[in-house]
């Protein structure tokens, strides 16, 4: 199985091949267009800013090939977040694979921004991606924005306000918290990637 991990300049690329590396996958860091488009699977991990990482996707020459890759694409955290048409963060156009728009997680009493810590899946609908795991399984996330919860949303979660969690239309998937960190829930979430794709 060849899988490809966008070097996106993402700083949890390294944990995502170590977790790659426990479920014996021998992923690629790759920044190549043709490498990735000659993979099995391909990961696009992300931390930090929206802008800042589509316009190094833009330096790489990546967008095109992203956008029009035939097979499972998943994103991580950040990388969910380029899967959705824009971001409020820098007000920067995004991948447009799936509808919607990212935004900042209100700020409220009691709800500190960024959402940073374990919190529960609900489960919204059936997907591959959650073979073996139950809804209320916990999750570890790090992030001030959220994509919305609309009909891609195989998955919610809540701080303040429902986000989604983790979504997936066709061939497209992405994971808004952090599969590396959140233990024996994100290695399943990751082996059902690789071994069923976006089914």
């Amino acid at each position: 199985m060849r899988v490809a991990l966008v070097d996106s300049g993402g700083a949890n690329i390294g944990s995502v091949r170590y977790a790659l590396d426990r479920l014996g996958v021998d992923a690629v860091v790759t920044a190549d267009a043709e490498a990735i488009r000659a993979s099995e699977r391909v990961i696009l991990p992300g931390v930090g800013a929206a802008d800042v990482a589509m316009a190094r996707l833009r330096e790489l020459g990546l967008v095109e090939t992203l956008r029009t890759l035939q097979q499972p694409l998943l994103g991580i955290c950040l990388g969910m977040q380029l899967l959705f048409e824009s971001s409020e963060e820098g007000g920067v156009e995004t991948l447009g694979l799936l509808q919607g728009r990212v935004a900042k997680l209100p700020e409220a009493p009691g709800v500190r921004i960024p959402h940073m810590g374990w919190n529960r899946l609900v489960i919204r609908r059936d997907s591959a991606l959650l073979a073996g795991i139950e809804a209320g399984a916990q999750c570890y996330f790090v992030h001030s924005y959220a994509a919305p919860v609309t009909e891609d949303c195989v998955a919610s979660s809540a701080h303040g306000v429902p986000f989604a969690a983790l979504v997936q239309r066709g061939n497209v998937a992405g994971a808004q918290f952090h599969p590396e960190r959140s233990g024996t829930t994100g290695a399943r979430l990751l082996e059902n990637f690789i071994r069923s794709g976006c089914a």
